[in-house]
Protein backbone atom coordinates (compact mmCIF):
# COMPACT_ATOMS: atom_id res chain seq x y z
CA UNK A 1 0.00 0.00 0.00
CA UNK A 2 2.81 2.43 0.93
CA UNK A 3 4.78 1.61 -2.23
CA UNK A 4 1.69 2.41 -4.32
CA UNK A 5 1.40 5.77 -2.53
CA UNK A 6 5.04 6.60 -3.36
CA UNK A 7 4.47 5.63 -7.01
CA UNK A 8 1.37 7.84 -6.99
CA UNK A 9 3.52 10.69 -5.64
CA UNK A 10 6.03 10.33 -8.46
CA UNK A 11 3.25 9.99 -11.06
CA UNK A 12 1.33 13.11 -10.06
CA UNK A 13 4.57 15.11 -10.04
CA UNK A 14 5.40 13.99 -13.58
CA UNK A 15 1.85 14.72 -14.78
CA UNK A 16 1.87 18.19 -13.19
CA UNK A 17 5.33 18.83 -14.64
CA UNK A 18 3.98 18.57 -18.19
CA UNK A 19 1.19 21.06 -17.44
CA UNK A 20 3.66 23.94 -17.84
CA UNK A 21 4.39 22.95 -21.43
CA UNK A 22 0.72 22.42 -22.36
CA UNK A 23 -0.33 25.62 -20.57
CA UNK A 24 2.28 27.62 -22.42
CA UNK A 25 0.94 26.30 -25.73
CA UNK A 26 -2.70 26.93 -24.82
CA UNK A 27 -2.11 30.47 -23.53
CA UNK A 28 -1.31 31.55 -27.08
CA UNK A 29 -5.02 31.09 -27.84
CA UNK A 30 -6.91 31.79 -24.60
CA UNK A 31 -6.50 34.07 -21.54
CA UNK A 32 -5.34 32.48 -18.25
CA UNK A 33 -8.77 32.51 -16.55
CA UNK A 34 -10.34 31.03 -19.68
CA UNK A 35 -7.80 28.21 -19.74
CA UNK A 36 -8.52 27.34 -16.11
CA UNK A 37 -12.27 27.46 -16.77
CA UNK A 38 -12.07 25.13 -19.78
CA UNK A 39 -9.65 22.84 -17.96
CA UNK A 40 -12.03 22.20 -15.07
CA UNK A 41 -15.10 22.08 -17.32
CA UNK A 42 -13.56 19.28 -19.37
CA UNK A 43 -12.41 17.53 -16.19
CA UNK A 44 -15.86 17.64 -14.60
CA UNK A 45 -17.70 16.54 -17.77
CA UNK A 46 -15.32 13.57 -18.15
CA UNK A 47 -15.69 12.62 -14.49
CA UNK A 48 -19.48 13.03 -14.64
CA UNK A 49 -19.58 10.69 -17.64
CA UNK A 50 -17.74 8.09 -15.56
CA UNK A 51 -20.24 8.55 -12.74
CA UNK A 52 -23.30 8.34 -14.99
CA UNK A 53 -22.04 5.16 -16.65
CA UNK A 54 -21.38 3.53 -13.28
CA UNK A 55 -17.60 3.36 -13.70
CA UNK A 56 -17.19 5.30 -10.45
CA UNK A 57 -19.58 5.73 -7.55
CA UNK A 58 -19.77 8.97 -5.60
CA UNK A 59 -21.13 8.96 -2.05
CA UNK A 60 -22.58 12.09 -0.49
CA UNK A 61 -23.50 11.74 3.16
CA UNK A 62 -24.44 14.19 5.90
CA UNK A 63 -20.83 14.65 6.93
CA UNK A 64 -19.55 15.12 3.37
CA UNK A 65 -20.05 18.93 3.06
CA UNK A 66 -18.19 19.68 6.28
CA UNK A 67 -15.25 17.50 5.27
CA UNK A 68 -15.15 18.71 1.66
CA UNK A 69 -15.64 22.44 2.15
CA UNK A 70 -12.07 23.23 3.30
CA UNK A 71 -10.66 21.04 0.51
CA UNK A 72 -12.54 22.56 -2.44
CA UNK A 73 -12.18 26.14 -1.21
CA UNK A 74 -8.42 25.79 -0.86
CA UNK A 75 -7.90 23.75 -4.02
CA UNK A 76 -8.86 24.52 -6.71
CA UNK A 77 -10.61 27.83 -5.90
CA UNK A 78 -8.22 29.89 -3.77
CA UNK A 79 -5.01 28.35 -5.08
CA UNK A 80 -5.78 28.94 -8.76
CA UNK A 81 -7.17 32.44 -8.17
CA UNK A 82 -4.10 33.48 -6.17
CA UNK A 83 -1.69 31.82 -8.61
CA UNK A 84 -3.34 33.18 -11.77
CA UNK A 85 -3.51 36.80 -10.64
CA UNK A 86 -0.14 36.53 -8.90
CA UNK A 87 1.52 35.31 -12.10
CA UNK A 88 -0.09 38.20 -13.95
CA UNK A 89 1.88 40.62 -11.74
CA UNK A 90 5.20 38.78 -11.40
CA UNK A 91 7.74 36.85 -13.44
CA UNK A 92 7.70 33.08 -13.76
CA UNK A 93 10.96 33.02 -11.80
CA UNK A 94 9.45 34.86 -8.86
CA UNK A 95 6.43 32.54 -8.99
CA UNK A 96 8.70 29.49 -9.04
CA UNK A 97 10.54 30.61 -5.92
CA UNK A 98 7.32 31.33 -4.05
CA UNK A 99 5.67 28.02 -5.01
CA UNK A 100 8.85 26.23 -3.91
CA UNK A 101 8.01 27.25 -0.34
CA UNK A 102 4.94 24.97 -0.24
CA UNK A 103 6.75 21.90 1.25
CA UNK A 104 8.10 24.05 4.08
CA UNK A 105 4.65 25.32 5.04
CA UNK A 106 3.16 21.83 4.64
CA UNK A 107 5.72 20.58 7.16
CA UNK A 108 4.84 23.39 9.56
CA UNK A 109 1.06 22.94 9.24
CA UNK A 110 1.38 19.15 9.32
CA UNK A 111 3.26 19.33 12.61
CA UNK A 112 0.81 21.82 14.13
CA UNK A 113 -2.51 20.46 12.84
CA UNK A 114 -1.90 16.76 12.18
CA UNK A 115 0.89 16.16 14.71
CA UNK A 116 2.98 14.72 11.86
CA UNK A 117 6.45 16.01 12.63
CA UNK A 118 9.20 15.35 10.08
CA UNK A 119 12.46 13.93 11.35
CA UNK A 120 15.43 16.28 11.65
CA UNK A 121 17.11 14.57 8.70
CA UNK A 122 13.91 14.97 6.67
CA UNK A 123 13.89 18.71 7.43
CA UNK A 124 17.41 18.91 5.97
CA UNK A 125 16.34 17.09 2.79
CA UNK A 126 13.19 19.24 2.47
CA UNK A 127 15.31 22.39 2.56
CA UNK A 128 17.80 20.83 0.11
CA UNK A 129 15.03 20.12 -2.40
CA UNK A 130 13.46 23.56 -1.98
CA UNK A 131 16.92 25.15 -2.32
CA UNK A 132 17.35 23.38 -5.66
CA UNK A 133 14.23 25.09 -7.01
CA UNK A 134 15.22 28.47 -5.57
CA UNK A 135 18.70 28.12 -7.10
CA UNK A 136 17.18 27.60 -10.54
CA UNK A 137 14.83 30.55 -10.14
CA UNK A 138 17.54 32.90 -8.83
CA UNK A 139 19.58 32.39 -11.99
CA UNK A 140 16.44 32.97 -14.07
CA UNK A 141 15.87 36.21 -12.16
CA UNK A 142 19.45 37.45 -12.63
CA UNK A 143 18.30 40.23 -14.96
CA UNK A 144 14.95 40.91 -13.28
CA UNK A 145 15.22 43.82 -10.83
CA UNK A 146 11.60 44.99 -10.49
CA UNK A 147 9.59 43.50 -7.65
CA UNK A 148 5.81 43.61 -7.52
CA UNK A 149 4.78 43.41 -3.87
CA UNK A 150 1.10 42.80 -4.64
CA UNK A 151 2.00 39.96 -6.97
CA UNK A 152 4.25 38.33 -4.39
CA UNK A 153 1.53 38.60 -1.75
CA UNK A 154 -0.94 36.91 -4.09
CA UNK A 155 1.57 34.11 -4.73
CA UNK A 156 2.10 33.77 -1.00
CA UNK A 157 -1.68 33.27 -0.76
CA UNK A 158 -1.28 30.45 -3.29
CA UNK A 159 1.48 28.91 -1.15
CA UNK A 160 -0.68 28.95 1.98
CA UNK A 161 -3.69 27.59 0.06
CA UNK A 162 -1.70 24.69 -1.38
CA UNK A 163 -0.10 23.88 1.98
CA UNK A 164 -3.42 23.89 3.82
CA UNK A 165 -4.99 21.84 1.02
CA UNK A 166 -2.51 19.06 1.71
CA UNK A 167 -3.67 19.05 5.33
CA UNK A 168 -7.38 19.26 4.45
CA UNK A 169 -7.17 16.49 1.84
CA UNK A 170 -5.33 14.20 4.23
CA UNK A 171 -8.03 14.85 6.81
CA UNK A 172 -10.80 14.21 4.23
CA UNK A 173 -9.22 10.86 3.33
CA UNK A 174 -10.45 9.50 6.66
CA UNK A 175 -14.05 9.52 5.40
CA UNK A 176 -13.87 9.95 1.61
CA UNK A 177 -12.21 7.95 -1.14
CA UNK A 178 -9.64 9.72 -3.34
CA UNK A 179 -11.87 9.70 -6.43
CA UNK A 180 -14.76 11.20 -4.44
CA UNK A 181 -12.65 14.10 -3.21
CA UNK A 182 -11.34 14.62 -6.75
CA UNK A 183 -14.87 14.57 -8.23
CA UNK A 184 -16.10 17.37 -5.97
CA UNK A 185 -12.93 19.38 -6.60
CA UNK A 186 -13.61 19.21 -10.35
CA UNK A 187 -17.28 20.16 -9.84
CA UNK A 188 -16.49 23.24 -7.74
CA UNK A 189 -13.63 24.23 -10.03
CA UNK A 190 -15.81 23.96 -13.15
CA UNK A 191 -18.61 26.07 -11.65
CA UNK A 192 -16.37 28.70 -10.04
CA UNK A 193 -13.98 29.39 -12.89
CA UNK A 194 -16.55 29.22 -15.69
CA UNK A 195 -18.74 31.72 -13.83
CA UNK A 196 -15.73 34.03 -13.37
CA UNK A 197 -14.75 33.62 -17.04
CA UNK A 198 -18.29 34.29 -18.29
CA UNK A 199 -18.60 37.39 -16.10
CA UNK A 200 -15.28 38.65 -17.47
CA UNK A 201 -16.41 38.07 -21.07
CA UNK A 202 -19.80 39.69 -20.37
CA UNK A 203 -18.10 42.78 -18.95
CA UNK A 204 -16.26 43.12 -22.25
CA UNK A 205 -19.30 42.30 -24.37
CA UNK A 206 -17.68 39.13 -25.70
CA UNK A 207 -19.85 36.31 -24.31
CA UNK A 208 -20.24 34.92 -27.83
CA UNK A 209 -16.53 34.04 -27.74
CA UNK A 210 -17.01 31.56 -24.88
CA UNK A 211 -17.06 28.46 -27.12
CA UNK A 212 -14.64 29.71 -29.78
CA UNK A 213 -11.51 28.14 -28.22
CA UNK A 214 -13.02 24.66 -28.62
CA UNK A 215 -12.88 25.17 -32.39
CA UNK A 216 -9.16 25.89 -32.24
CA UNK A 217 -7.23 22.71 -33.01
CA UNK A 218 -4.08 23.93 -31.24
CA UNK A 219 -6.08 24.33 -28.02
CA UNK A 220 -7.92 21.00 -27.95
CA UNK A 221 -5.00 18.73 -27.00
CA UNK A 222 -3.64 21.04 -24.23
CA UNK A 223 -7.12 21.43 -22.71
CA UNK A 224 -7.73 17.69 -22.83
CA UNK A 225 -4.39 17.04 -21.13
CA UNK A 226 -4.93 19.72 -18.49
CA UNK A 227 -8.53 18.66 -17.90
CA UNK A 228 -8.32 14.88 -17.97
CA UNK A 229 -4.70 13.87 -17.35
CA UNK A 230 -3.74 16.68 -14.94
CA UNK A 231 -6.99 17.66 -13.23
CA UNK A 232 -8.56 14.20 -12.94
CA UNK A 233 -5.52 11.93 -13.03
CA UNK A 234 -3.07 14.22 -11.26
CA UNK A 235 -5.39 15.31 -8.45
CA UNK A 236 -6.68 11.75 -7.97
CA UNK A 237 -3.12 10.49 -7.52
CA UNK A 238 -2.37 13.40 -5.18
CA UNK A 239 -5.46 12.75 -3.04
CA UNK A 240 -4.72 9.00 -3.07
CA UNK A 241 -1.15 9.56 -1.87
CA UNK A 242 -2.22 12.09 0.77
CA UNK A 243 -4.51 9.47 2.25
CA UNK A 244 -1.60 7.10 2.78
CA UNK A 245 1.50 9.16 3.53
CA UNK A 246 2.29 12.15 5.71
CA UNK A 247 1.56 15.52 4.14
CA UNK A 248 5.20 16.67 4.26
CA UNK A 249 6.33 13.57 2.35
CA UNK A 250 3.80 14.05 -0.44
CA UNK A 251 4.45 17.79 -0.71
CA UNK A 252 8.12 17.16 -1.45
CA UNK A 253 7.21 14.97 -4.43
CA UNK A 254 5.65 18.04 -6.05
CA UNK A 255 9.16 19.46 -6.49
CA UNK A 256 9.81 16.74 -9.06
CA UNK A 257 7.36 18.63 -11.29
CA UNK A 258 10.09 21.26 -11.74
CA UNK A 259 12.53 18.61 -13.00
CA UNK A 260 9.87 17.23 -15.36
CA UNK A 261 9.04 20.73 -16.64
CA UNK A 262 12.71 21.41 -17.43
CA UNK A 263 13.06 18.08 -19.26
CA UNK A 264 9.79 18.55 -21.18
CA UNK A 265 10.78 22.08 -22.22
CA UNK A 266 14.13 20.85 -23.51
CA UNK A 267 12.70 17.82 -25.35
CA UNK A 268 9.56 19.31 -26.88
CA UNK A 269 10.03 23.10 -26.91
CA UNK A 270 13.81 23.19 -27.56
CA UNK A 271 14.38 25.23 -24.41
CA UNK A 272 18.05 25.31 -23.32
CA UNK A 273 19.32 23.45 -20.24
CA UNK A 274 21.90 25.42 -18.29
CA UNK A 275 24.40 24.09 -15.71
CA UNK A 276 22.26 25.58 -12.92
CA UNK A 277 19.31 23.50 -14.18
CA UNK A 278 21.37 20.33 -13.74
CA UNK A 279 22.68 21.31 -10.29
CA UNK A 280 19.23 22.40 -9.11
CA UNK A 281 17.60 19.26 -10.46
CA UNK A 282 20.14 17.06 -8.63
CA UNK A 283 19.44 18.94 -5.38
CA UNK A 284 15.70 18.41 -5.88
CA UNK A 285 16.00 14.69 -6.62
CA UNK A 286 18.42 14.05 -3.75
CA UNK A 287 16.14 15.98 -1.41
CA UNK A 288 13.06 14.01 -2.47
CA UNK A 289 14.91 10.71 -2.16
CA UNK A 290 16.22 11.67 1.28
CA UNK A 291 12.77 12.58 2.61
CA UNK A 292 11.24 9.34 1.33
CA UNK A 293 14.18 7.14 2.40
CA UNK A 294 14.10 8.43 5.99
CA UNK A 295 10.32 8.31 6.32
CA UNK A 296 8.41 6.21 8.82
CA UNK A 297 5.26 4.78 7.17
CA UNK A 298 2.18 6.08 9.05
CA UNK A 299 -0.85 4.12 10.11
CA UNK A 300 -3.95 5.18 8.25
CA UNK A 301 -7.43 4.75 9.65
CA UNK A 302 -10.27 4.33 7.17
CA UNK A 303 -13.66 3.02 8.18
CA UNK A 304 -12.31 1.85 11.51
CA UNK A 305 -9.53 -0.26 9.94
CA UNK A 306 -5.83 0.43 10.24
CA UNK A 307 -4.04 0.49 6.90
CA UNK A 308 -0.35 0.90 6.40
Amino acid sequence: MTNKAHLAGIAFAVIFGFTFMFSKTALDHVPPMGLIAYRFLVAFLAFEALRLTGVVKIRFGKATPGVLLPVVILQPVLYFLFETYGLDRTTSGEAGMMIALIPIFVSIFGALLLKEKPRKLQVFFIFLSVSGIILIQIFKLADELAVNTAGLLLLFGAVLSAALFNIASRNASRTLRAHETTYFMMLVGAVTFNVVHLITLAARGRVAEYLEPFTTRELVIPVLYLGIAASIGGFFLLNYALGRLQAHVISIYANLATVTAIAAGALFLSEPIRPYHVIGALMIVIGVYGVVRTNRPPKRVVGGRNQG
